[in-house]
């Protein structure tokens, strides 16, 4: 009997319909399903198998030992030392984080802000990264967390690498330091090194200015890891290559000296040698310990550091900015000669003041130097003499010469944030102010005063040149790895001889002749005799009856009204070798500064007798206080 009979001829035709639509439908699927595994295993076979590959083996960067940090005499200013620290794997830490914490905080200290940027920094890492809790700590505390180990789950003991500076703030304002990679690092830096937790850059200093040669390049750990990115093992590592090694100009011996010297006081010493511009020693006084930054520095120490009075985070030396007082008067002398105003029948004189209009320019002595020439006008620092002077010669011959002998422009030393000092002109004036120069304004300036402004860096790159003849400029980096520093020849500066040669005779007798405003003070042995140009900085404005009845003592006045005492200085004079510019802030009372520079000087000198510390290694009673002005 059929199956259907001729009453359900519709219902077969329908069926069939349907089991047709069906099996292509499914005959259609398999195909698609054909085509995909055709594409995934055959076409883009290769593809994929690569990025599996991928997937289950990571590379993670490994930080490269920072390079180091040498003297001229190869004695290591910076370097590495081993960094006993404890780490926590966010994932591994079975009670939860914070519990993790306060277990660690029962073996060793850890403060609040410590446990808040642990959990800051476990927030921007996978949890399976192994993120820094405490460093540097002591064999003692680090053998404790080893032997608490069973009972601090997601702990990993660690032993790497941290910078270290072993002579503390000598070198700070030279060095700089390294401290941990902010956010806004990463913004300006797209080097992957910073990415790796518990990473340290330059912040400061050499550390800064020469950070990319300083890092190296990475090193990489080649590990097997399961779907969720757990490390299963290591299946290949390469160290880093180390960052480059840099060598300085610095004498570690000379700058260890000068801050000894400089003690506690708020001050800046700088030693250059004046024919190659090396800059043999540089400090500023009071400074700060470079390694609190590396290992953490607390809230109650950053806040002593910004609200001492003495600005121990300033580099006086090249960020610190001052009147330059007296110590501008050889500008102001070399100008004259320059010019033809300053003859050897030159002569001004002086009887303690001089008037412009109805303004009256008062000379440091009561009662005046009477007649001087040049040489007598720089040893006797007679400012009646360079307000004549700079009012005879006008501001524009002042500038000229000044901007030779480097002053008012950066000096290019090889730190970030110096700054320039200023000379004046009669378009900046006008410009700034909107009214003209006025001759009041040059006789100010021809003592230092008024609109000018200095470093200590400046005032040593002055008496560099004036004492060589030639445009050296400061240099601070001898060599980079194997390389040598670029480096412009000196050439003579366009200057006359005469000019220079009279220059220097004035700050001879300011030290070496009876009646010289540092004779008191001067190197008496033979050979290593210093010339230089003493300096007062007024920080406050002298009233009137102070000018007839004597100016108030700096004993009698609080710290900070209290003169800048300035002094510039080479040595020895026969054959200059050396220069030196040292200022101590609010200072001017005993005239330290003097008395420093001169001890820093004979130093120097009997450090290095025949003048030779140039070779590197491969892989080294007092005056009155009018009287110093």
């Amino acid at each position: 009997m059929p199956l259907f009979d001729k009453k359900d001829k519709s219902r077969y035709a329908t069926f069939t319909r349907r089991s047709l639509g069906m099996g292509g439908g499914m005959t259609l699927v398999f195909a698609i399903l054909a085509g995909r595994l055709y594409q995934l295993q055959i076409r883009d076979g290769d593809q994929y198998m690569t990025e599996a590959e991928d997937n289950r083996i990571n590379e993670r960067l490994l930080a490269p030992p920072r390079g180091r940090i040498f003297d001229r005499f190869g004695i290591e200013l910076a370097n590495n030392r081993r960094n006993y620290r404890v780490l926590l794997v966010a994932e591994q830490a079975t009670d939860g984080v914070e519990q993790a914490l306060d277990t660690i905080g029962k073996v060793i200290a850890l403060t609040d802000a410590q446990k808040k940027r642990v959990l800051a920094t476990l927030a921007q890492n996978k949890k399976f990264v192994p993120v820094p809790v405490a460093e540097n700590l002591s064999w003692e505390e680090f053998s404790r967390i080893n032997m608490h180990l069973p009972y601090l789950p997601g702990v990993q003991p660690d032993v790497g690498e941290t910078r270290d500076y072993p002579f503390n703030d000598e070198l700070v304002h030279i060095l700089g330091y390294v401290a941990a990679v902010s956010p806004e690092d990463k913004k300006n830096d797209e080097d992957p090194l910073l990415d790796i937790p518990g990473y340290r850059i330059g912040k400061r200093g050499i550390e800064r200015q020469f950070d990319s040669v300083l890092r190296g390049s990475a090193g990489a750990s080649r590990v097997e890891v399961n779907a969720y990115g757990r490390v299963i093992r290591e299946l290949g590592h390469e160290a880093g290559a180390p960052g480059q090694d840099v060598w300085l100009t610095i004498d570690h011996e000379v700058q260890q000296f000068v801050s000894k010297r400089l003690g506690n006081e708020s001050a800046a010493c700088i030693v250059t040698d004046v024919a190659t511009g090396d800059i043999i020693a540089m400090a500023s006084t009071p400074g700060y310990d470079p390694n609190l930054f590396n290992v953490g520095i607390s809230p109650d120490q950053w806040r002593g550091l910004t609200e001492d009075d003495h600005k121990p985070l300033l580099n006086k030396i090249m960020d610190g900015v001052y009147p330059p007082g007296s110590t501008f008067k050889p500008v102001v002398a070399l100008a004259a000669v320059e010019a033809g105003l300053a003859t050897p029948e030159y002569r001004v004189s002086c009887n303690g003041a001089t008037t412009l209009g109805n303004h009256t320019f008062h000379c440091w002595k009561k009662g005046g130097h009477g007649t001087l020439d040049l040489e007598g006008g720089i040893k006797n620092s007679c400012d009646v003499f360079f307000y004549e002077t700079a009012r005879r010669l006008g501001i524009d011959k002042i500038q000229e010469v000044a901007l030779k002998l480097g002053m008012g422009a950066l000096t290019g030393i090889e730190l970030p944030g110096e700054k320039s000092g200023f000379i004046p002109s009669r378009a900046w004036k006008q410009k700034r102010y909107g009214v003209a120069w006025q001759q009041g304004d040059t006789m100010s300036c021809g003592i230092g005063q008024g609109y000018v402004t200095a470093t200590p860096l400046q005032l040593a790159l002055q008496v560099s040149r004036i004492a060589s003849g030639r445009n050296v400029s400061p240099r601070l980096v001898h060599m980079v790895g194997n390389e040598l520093a670029r480096r412009e020849s000196a050439v003579p500066l366009d200057l006359s001889e005469t000019g220079l040669a009279r220059v220097r005779e004035g700050m001879n007798q300011v030290t070496n002749v009876p009646g010289g405003t540092a004779y008191a003070f001067r190197i008496a042995e033979p050979g290593f005799e210093m010339a230089g140009k003493t300096g007062t900085a007024q920080v406050r404005a002298y009233s009137q009856e102070e000018h007839l009845h004597g100016v108030t003592k700096n004993a009698a006045l609080e710290w900070k009204l209290r003169d800048h005492g300035l002094f510039i200085a080479f040595a020895p004079v026969a054959q200059p070798k050396y220069a030196c510019a040292c200022i101590v802030e609010h200072g001017s009372d005993g005239h330290p500064q003097v008395l420093m520079a001169r001890d820093i000087l004979l130093f120097t000198q009997k450090r290095d007798p025949l003048g030779q510390p140039t070779a590197y290694p491969i892989k080294a009673a007092s005056l009155p206080e009018s009287a110093v002005r």
